[in-house]
This record gives structure tokens, sequence and C-alpha cells, in this order.
């Protein structure tokens, strides 16, 4: 009998003792990254104070297609982290853990660059 204390030798299978690191960078970039945008994206309303009533409805009718679009992404930012995490700590999962801890941030700067492009500054 050749067994060694239970472990798996498959490395495939075979427990990945840092699957946390990638999700918990992921993490506390992406969240803070997020809050920022979320403000910014929140604030952009000031942008158009001083517009004339034109400008204003056209930046309004904008807006309230933007703001929408961007509250979807980052729900879509959210479930990245979550299956960033969620994924099974083996070691055949660390490219995939990893593809997604790099994809949530990713997607942040995507999806305020995607805010920005809906709206119709002044």
């Amino acid at each position: 009998m050749n067994q060694h204390h239970g472990q798996d030798h498959d490395p495939g299978t075979s427990r990945d003792r840092r699957a946390f690191v990638a999700p918990l960078v992921s993490t506390l970039l992406t969240l803070p990254m997020a809050l920022v945008s979320f403000f910014f994206a929140g604030l952009s309303p000031m942008a158009c104070d001083s517009c004339e009533d034109a400008a204003s409805d056209r930046f309004d009718a904008s807006y309230d297609i933007a703001f929408p679009v961007f509250t979807t992404g980052l729900l879509l930012v959210l479930a990245v982290l979550v299956i960033c995490w969620a994924l099974p700590r083996q070691r055949r999962y660390s490219a995939r853990r990893i593809g997604f801890a790099v994809l949530a941030p990713a997607l942040v700067v995507l999806d305020h660059l995607v805010f920005a492009a809906i709206v119709d500054w002044p």
C-alpha cells in the first residue's frame, strides 16, 4: 500500500494552498475602484448644472440610459468576483481563477468607459 496521508497526487485535483491570493488581490483592487467609479458616475449630473435647457435635456436623457447600464456593469463585476472566489481550490482551476481575478478590475474600467461614452457630455 502506497498511501501518503490521504493526499491526492494528481496535480489537477490537488489542493492549491495559494488559491486565495488572486481573488484577494482582485477584491482589494476591484472594490475600491468600483466605489470610486460609482461615486464619479453619481456626481456626473452636476456636470450639467449650468447647461442651457437643450443641452441639459440631452444630458439627462443620455444619463438616464447610461447610469442603469453602468450599475448593471457593476453587478457583472460583482458576479466575476464571486466566481473568482467560488472556484474550487484545486490546481486545475488556477488559470481560470487568475483570469477572473484579472477580469474583475478590467471590467470596472470598461464599465466606466462605456458609461462615459453613452453620456452626452456638455
